[in-house]
């Protein structure tokens, strides 16, 4: 009796299907938390969520009277570069419970 070499194929198709349905929830939910950053002690906020899409951007006052208008724009820069780094962790952490620690090349969040 000769045993299907592709007798489990349609189990793993069938596993990857779900497992695309559980990342597809995953990334609904990590949409929905947010994470803050900000730069120069608190001058400028920057708040994102888990689909590393900037949601807010506050600024302290006293930045805009200093008139300096590239410190501005380099904690702006500094805020949201850490708050997409914060949202990137996030997802990370979120898929990580979904493929149990492996790495999976192509997956968002994992490098």
């Amino acid at each position: 009796m000769s045993k299907n070499p592709f007798g489990n194929m349609g189990n793993l198709l069938k596993q990857a299907q779900a497992m695309q349905e559980r990342l597809g929830k995953i990334q609904e939910e990590a949409a929905t938390k947010m994470v803050e950053a900000s730069a120069g002690g608190g001058m400028v906020t920057v708040t994102a969520n888990g689909a590393m899409q900037v949601i807010k951007v506050v600024i302290d006052p006293e930045v805009i009277k200093a008139e300096d208008r590239e410190m501005l724009q380099d904690l702006l820069v500094a805020a949201t570069n850490e708050a997409l780094r914060k949202a990137k962790d996030l997802m990370a952490e979120e898929v990580k419970s979904l493929t149990g620690g492996l790495g999976i090349p192509g997956l968002p969040g994992v490098l």
